[in-house]
């Protein structure tokens, strides 16, 4: 029984946030979210919240035990981007790029 949970337009470059999804990928979910608790990354406490939301799902059937789910897969798509100007010297301009994220975690029994 799979249980699947999506965070679309999150505000971090996917490159920062596949650092953490590479970490938690294929771990129990207790060890996961513990691991997520205590790093210091930004993107932690997203990924954290992505997979504590899919834990909801999985126990809204009342089919899934959640003492025996793990992170089947992570992925971090590229959302949208903001474009914005940053002036720079002699009255210049150069672009900076913000990124967003979309994030999936689909969790599944042993």
């Amino acid at each position: 029984m799979e249980a699947k949970a999506v965070g679309k337009y999150i505000r971090i470059s996917p490159q920062k946030a596949r650092l953490v999804a590479d970490v938690v990928r294929g771990m129990g979910v207790d060890q996961a979210i513990t691991t997520l608790r205590f790093m210091p990354k930004k993107g932690a406490g997203i990924i954290q919240k992505v997979i504590e939301s899919a834990v909801a799902n999985a126990t809204q059937d009342d089919q899934a035990d959640v003492d025996n789910l793990y992170v089947k897969s992570i992925v971090i798509d590229g959302g949208p981007s903001l474009k914005r100007i940053r002036p720079r010297a002699q009255g210049r301009a150069t672009g900076i790029i913000k990124r967003s994220s979309h994030i999936t975690v689909v969790l599944d029994e042993n």
